[in-house]
This record gives structure tokens, sequence and C-alpha cells, in this order.
């Protein structure tokens, strides 16, 4: 069933650090840069400082898990703190170790799930406590010192893993017992990239994790991602999807066509980027729905994008004083005397201009240099470790995750983005920035499980809209039988991760969290303590007797 764009308002309309969607400008990695440096200085008057209510704690790890292994010469037998924050608020004895992977962004922005996210949910419910762990390379923890591509060979799904395992082990939780591993049961969580950790864990060291907790997790790497856009293809707003596949259908006749070529430059024009010199770098400027993946239920994480661009490329038309020029391209494209495709490409520029184009304006720079995503120069410079926002997965995409966005779909599918957009354009950055010409290495994630990932007491849910569903076991069949040992939940009219993020209970109302969010957290907490209690009858009472 597809969602009214009146239902995507109300549901959308309500941006998680995730997996991150398309190629970035160079002012556009800038400005996340400056973000991740002000992240941590900037919060509301009456927020409370996460930062000192969750103290940070740090262990020594070890660089190297795998000294038999040739990627990872020349060796290293150092070791490096790995951070993490820990909440004994609920903690019981004979409780369980609830711990969520931080993944691809700074721990630190994982703190209010300790708070009042489904880490502080489940931690109340089962006496537990709660801990975020950071991931290498990212936030404070980093094994190296700087970011060359030499320096990043410890960046990779094997090492992430055993770090894991090594903390639960290991770790020592100040004013606490002995809560490590496996004499305590731990239970790992995570979403996107951090679920995909959180199953592999669970196959990978079972011995080790009691349970875990796979939330939107890609647990299969994929090189041509173009599947990214399949759920919005499926689910998004009708209207929305058929004008934009009909906006790309005319921009991709143009730029594809060999006898439209004396079209493009007005085709440039007429949407305001004309000195944009390369074709490729114009049609990435036509990605308006990228914004599906950062919409949310709450609105301290949503992103209103996606449901700004539908409501503009679905509105009355709108720059109707550039009529003329669209119905000469229009009708080069294939449809002549087409008003309603004349239409969306009206709107499709006044779109552009009141989001891209204007800050372009504001840059002082030229639009090749505002726009390009071919500038070797500036990418090479991201090597210092506050860069890791702009290097760290950028180096795990091109060496053994892939997921890159192409508009290459299926010749029966109409794209949501220009087919020019390709793997040879998408992976410049892999080539330039890492010196990496080969396609990664996805066997390094999928020998995991792939689509068939499987074990008692793992978890799998997500929202049935979620662009990454395509790459987790989500994707097919649409339903299957839940279990406590093996639960199964596809959140309805949900994106990535929509169980993770959780609002104070005196901020409630009868629409958030929505119904099916709701749902979703119980559903979670209640086989979570399902499992502690299977673990106190197998394995509690064993421990005591020694």
């Amino acid at each position: 069933m597809r969602l009214s764009t009146a239902i995507v308002g109300l549901i959308f309309g309500l941006e998680a650090a995730a997996l991150r969607a398309g190629t970035r400008s160079i002012p556009d990695i800038e400005r996340e840069i400056d973000a991740t440096r002000k992240r941590a200085l900037t919060k509301r008057a009456d927020e409370i400082d996460l930062a000192a209510l969750y103290p940070e704690h740090n262990i020594s790890v070890p660089i190297d898990f795998f000294h038999n292994e040739t990627r990872y010469e020349p060796h290293s037998n150092g070791t490096f703190n790995l951070r993490y924050w820990f909440d004994d608020t609920y903690y019981e004895p004979g409780g369980p170790v609830f711990v969520l992977l931080g993944g691809e962004t700074d721990g630190a922005g994982r703190l209010p799930f300790l708070q009042k996210g489904i880490v502080h949910q489940v931690a109340k419910a089962t006496g537990g406590l709660g801990v975020i762990l950071e991931h290498r390379y990212y936030g404070k923890s980093f094994p190296t010192e700087d970011l060359t591509t030499k320096n990043l060979r410890f960046l990779s799904t094997e090492q992430s893993l055993a770090e894991i395992d090594y903390f639960a082990r290991n770790v020592k939780f100040e004013g606490l017992p002995d809560l490590t591993a496996p004499k305590t049961p731990w239970v790992v969580y995570g979403g996107s990239y951090a679920g995909a950790q959180a199953a592999f864990t669970r196959v990978q060291y079972p011995e080790t994790f009691w349970g875990a907790i796979s939330s939107s997790g890609v647990t299969v790497a994929i090189y041509d991602y173009w599947q990214y856009f399949e759920p919005a293809r499926l689910f998004g707003p009708p209207d929305c999807i058929k004008n934009t596949q009909i906006l790309i259908d005319v921009v991709d006749n143009i730029l594809l066509n060999d006898n439209n070529t004396a079209q493009v430059q007005p085709l440039k024009q007429v949407f305001g980027l004309p000195n944009i010199t390369d074709n490729r770098d114009f049609a990435n400027q036509l990605t308006g729905v990228y914004g599906l993946q950062s919409t949310n239920w709450d609105p301290e994480e949503n992103s209103a994008s996606f449901f700004n661009y539908c409501n503009n490329i679905t509105a009355a038309p709108k720059a109707s004083n550039l009529r003329p020029t669209v119905a000469d391209v229009v009708s080069a494209a294939g449809y002549v005397n087409s008003t309603s495709t004349q239409d969306i490409i009206l709107n499709a520029i006044a779109w552009l201009n009141q989001t891209s184009v204007s800050r372009w304006r504001r840059s002082n720079q030229t639009q090749d240099q505002y726009y390009t995503q071919l500038n070797a120069t500036a990418l090479q410079q991201y090597t210092s470790l506050k860069d890791y926002g702009a290097t760290s997965w950028s180096y795990q995409v091109c060496t053994e995750w892939g997921y890159i966005q192409t508009g290459s779909t299926p010749a029966d599918i109409a794209p949501l983005i220009s087919r020019t957009l390709d793997l040879e354009y998408l992976t410049f950055f892999c080539r330039a920035q890492f010196n990496i010409t080969t396609p990664p290495d996805v066997w390094q994630v999928n020998k995991y499980g792939n689509y068939s990932i499987d074990y008692p007491r793992l978890a799998h849910l997500g929202g049935n809209a979620d662009p990454w569903r395509p790459a987790t076991p989500l994707w097919y069949p649409e339903s299957r039988n839940s279990s406590t040992e093996h639960p199964w939940l596809l959140i309805s009219h949900g994106v990535h991760h929509w169980e993770e993020n959780g609002v104070f209970e005196n901020e409630t109302t009868p629409l958030i969290p929505p119904p099916q969010v709701v749902y979703a957290q119980q559903f979670l907490k209640n086989f979570v303590e399902e499992w502690v209690d299977e673990w106190n009858a197998e394995k509690g009472e064993h421990l005591e007797l020694r």
C-alpha cells in the first residue's frame, strides 16, 4: 500500500545518524565536519547536559586482533582507548547488560537513547545496565595518529566485531560488580550499520552475547545499490513518485540522447545551473527523494526535506515565466505539448532554486567549485582525526560495504535519480581519496550470513518504507512468523530504526510516539525480558552452583 501525501505529512513530518544517503559536494562535507565539531557544544537552554549526566569512560583495546591476516600489515601490538558510557540508574543484581553500538558516528550522539530511548526503556524494564559503545575511528576512539589511507587499514568489519567482543569480556564498570560476559547476560543492539554489527556479533561470538537486536540492520553489502530507492518508489506518495520519475526521464532524455546535445545547456540554464560543467554534477542536484531516510516520528530527530520536496513537486506550477523555455526542453525529451510535464519541470526548478541554488548564491564560489563531486585535491585533504566525518565511513564504503546509490535501475523500473549517476561517477571519491580502484570486497561483510543470517535470540526489526530495507533480511518475505527465539517485526509506515529513539513519559501524546512505534518498543522490551528469564533459567542456576 502506498502512502498519501497527507499521511506522509502526518507520519514523516513529525534526522538520525545513520548510513549516509548519496554523495556529497565539498561544501556539504565541510558543513558536516563543522557540524560534527559543534554538535557536542550545542544544546537547548532547557536541556540537561548529557555529557555531565553520563561521564565518558575508556577501555584500552588492541588495535589489531588479526595478526595472521596480511591485509593488516604492518601489524600492530599497540592498544588505544575505546570510549563508552553507561547508566546504572535501574541496575539490579542479576540484571543484563544492554549495550547500544554507536556505529558510524560520534558515540556521544547516542546518549539520548540512554536518557529516554530504547536503552532507557529496556534497562528500566529488566533491571539492567545501559551502555553506549563508540566505534573505532569515530568520535574520540582512534587507534592511529591520523586518517591517512595506510592508517585506516584497521578499520574493517571483523576488527570492529572483535573489539565489541573484547569490550564485553574485559570492561569494568566503575562502582559495579564484575558484569563481564559470559558471566552476565549481554544483549547487543544496533541500528542500521550498527544493526548489522549486532547481528554479526551474535553469529560470530555467540558465547559472549546472549542476544542481539538488529534494527534496520544492513546485513547484506551491495556494491551497486540502486535498490536504495525502491522503498520510496513503492511506499512514497504516488503523485510525488510519479512526478519525480517524469522529471528524471526528461533530464535523462536530454543528457543521454546524442540527438539532444543542443538542449543540454538550455536545460541547465533554466534550472539556474548553467555553469556546472559536468552533466553528472548537474543531475546530482535533482535528488530530492534522498530525504526519505531522514524522516522520523520524533520532531527532534525529523528532517522534513522529503515532505517539502514532495509538496513542491506536486504543487500548482510556479515560475511560469520560464514555461516557453521549459516547453522546448520537454518537447525535445519526447513530451510534446505536455502541459502537465511542463508543470513538473517548473516545480522542480522552483524547488531547486529555493534549496540548493539559494545556498550556492551565498557561497561566493563558482558553480563548479560548489557542486562538483570530482575535486580530488579537496578530497585528499581530509586526513586529520577531526575529519573522520569525511573519511571513516567513506573508507568502509570503498573497502567492504559499497552501497553506491545509483540510478541504474532495471529497464522496466523508471528511476528516481538520473541514470547518469552511475558507479564510475559515484565512486570517484574512492579513487581520489584513498587510491582504491577496485570494487569493495563485500564478501568481508556477507560471509556472516547475508539475507539468511539467523541465530537463536537474534531479532530483526525495521520500517517497511526504509530505503535500507533492501539490504536487510526484512526485504523478503513481507512477513514471517515471529517468536521469542526469532523475533521479527516490520514497522508499518516506518523508516530507519524508528524504535531506537524515544520521548520522556510526560511528553507523550496520542500521536507521539505513533502507535506502531509504541508497539515496536514494547515488543522489543518484552522479548528481551523473556531472553533474560531464559538466561536465568539456563545459566543463572549453573553459575550459582559453581
